[in-house]
């Protein structure tokens, strides 16, 4: 069952195309990458879905509805969450209450009690404690840090903690925009399994961009390429890294990236 479709989206930038009719279709439960060199339009494509851009022409659709025009802020009403290249935290607030402002969709209190922190308001604030204690902070195993000041952490903590903020949103479709830039092996190790237990504990679809080919094609269900705004290939792991306009366009040469990973061989 497919749950995100792209049918020929365009978007340019002062006469730069950035997205030159890109189109595919994600399946529920599934891990879809997307890979290109630097330049190819792969932030863009987040962008779009999460209406941070507005395709020129296309369509895109979501369970069904089509967001092409939804406005920014009932994206995440509808299930839809994202982390960003760079990490935009707010670095003087708590890792707790970062986390918390992620759920924010789904309060309902009123002004005046959430105003004077009374009743419904209270109520809510702490069952919404309870569930991120209990179920994010625990998978992302974050307990030590979860009341220390965000901008004290080493980077790829805060990269942990902006993952935790967007499954707060309680998302069908997260959208993680190179969550393994910057780290070390250790820490990339950390969020690949993290990634992989939400996927298949929570059944959370996942649109992933990441520099790393080794974790995207141990991974990733499918892969999706763009070079240039284009998309050149599509298709599982497999397929991809074997893929000789893959090869030329993404590394240049045959004996690029993926040979000295030895993604070549399998």
């Amino acid at each position: 069952m497919k749950q995100l479709s792209l049918e020929d989206i365009f978007l340019s930038f002062g006469g730069v195309n950035a997205l030159s009719g890109v189109s595919f279709e994600i399946k529920k439960g599934s891990i879809f990458a997307i890979i290109g060199p630097n330049g190819a339009g792969k932030t863009c494509i987040l962008n779009c879905i999460s209406r941070f851009y507005h395709p020129e022409k296309g369509r895109m659709f979501f369970e069904g509805l089509d967001i092409t025009r939804l406005p920014t802020y009932k994206i995440s009403r509808l299930g839809i969450a994202r982390t960003f290249q760079n990490i935009e935290l707010f670095k003087g607030m708590t890792v707790l209450d970062n986390i918390k402002l992620g759920a924010h969709v789904h309060l309902r209190s009123g002004v005046l009690s959430g105003g004077l922190y009374i009743g419904k308001a209270k109520n809510e604030e702490m069952a919404l404690r309870k569930e991120i204690e209990e179920n994010i902070i625990d998978l992302l195993e974050i307990q030590s840090i979860r009341k220390k000041v965000v901008g004290t952490l080493p980077y790829g903590m805060q990269k942990r903690v902006e993952l935790a903020r967007a499954l707060a949103i309680r998302p069908k479709l997260l959208l993680l925009d190179e969550p393994m830039a910057g780290m070390n092996l250790e820490e990339t190790e950390d969020m690949a399994r993290f990634i992989l237990d939400i996927n298949e504990e929570w059944g959370i679809t996942t649109v992933l961009i990441e520099h790393d080919m080794g974790v995207v094609m141990d991974i990733s269900d499918r892969v999706c390429v763009l070079d240039f705004g284009v998309k050149i290939a599509e298709g599982p792991p497999e397929d991809i890294q074997k893929n000789p306009h893959v090869i030329q366009a993404y590394l240049g040469e045959e004996d690029g990236a993926f040979s000295k990973l030895g993604l070549l061989d399998i």
